[in-house]
């Protein structure tokens, strides 16, 4: 199969199943990353950091990663126009049908079945990108293993955010800076 097929195949899907929003891609995203090697799971934690700190949707700003850095500048559009065809062809769909299935009690009872599933699908690959950026774990038990510094500045950032409920695109853009100012 050609690689602008897979790509098509690989966002296609993502966009149907990744139910919960641009976070659910990432469970996705790690698993093109292992079967087809286009990027490392290191570079999956950049492509968060940089799609969270820059505007649109998580998802999309991925799937334009990805394809751009496999296919490249047409590759970004493909990929993007693959993620978000389910969304459309789904919301085509349902809305010819809204006014049947807007009080059915099995539509309801799916989307109560599915949301654990999500929630669970979103914190594994939350604690997959939360070890892989406080942890080395290339050199598990020993002393090295702990990222100090990862841990330090997340600790701060996340009680200072907290306590003083500054917006979230200052806690990104200092964030940036300290990457920046300490070589990370």
């Amino acid at each position: 199969m050609s690689l602008w097929l897979t790509v098509i195949i690989e966002f296609f899907k993502t966009g149907l199943f990744a139910v919960g929003g641009g976070l659910a891609t990432i469970p996705f995203l790690q698993d093109m990353a292992v079967k087809y090697g286009w990027f490392d799971l290191e570079t999956l934690s950049t492509m968060i950091a940089v799609s969270e700190s820059t505007p649109g949707p998580i998802g999309i700003n991925m799937a334009t990663y990805v394809g751009y850095i496999t296919l490249g500048p047409l590759g970004g559009v493909i990929s993007t126009l693959s993620l978000v065809a389910p969304s459309i062809i789904v919301i085509l769909i349902i809305a010819n049908m809204l006014d049947k299935f807007k009080e059915s009690k099995i539509v309801k009872q799916v989307f109560n079945g599915i949301r654990p599933f999500v929630v669970g699908l979103i914190l594994a690959a939350t604690l997959d990108l939360f070890l892989s950026t406080l942890l080395n774990l290339d050199m598990l038990f020993s002393i090295r293993m702990f990222s100090w510094l990862s841990i330090v500045i997340f600790a701060i950032m996340l009680f200072v955010y907290k306590k003083y409920k500054i917006n979230p695109i200052l806690v990104i853009v200092i964030g940036a800076i300290i990457g920046i100012l300490l070589q990370l």
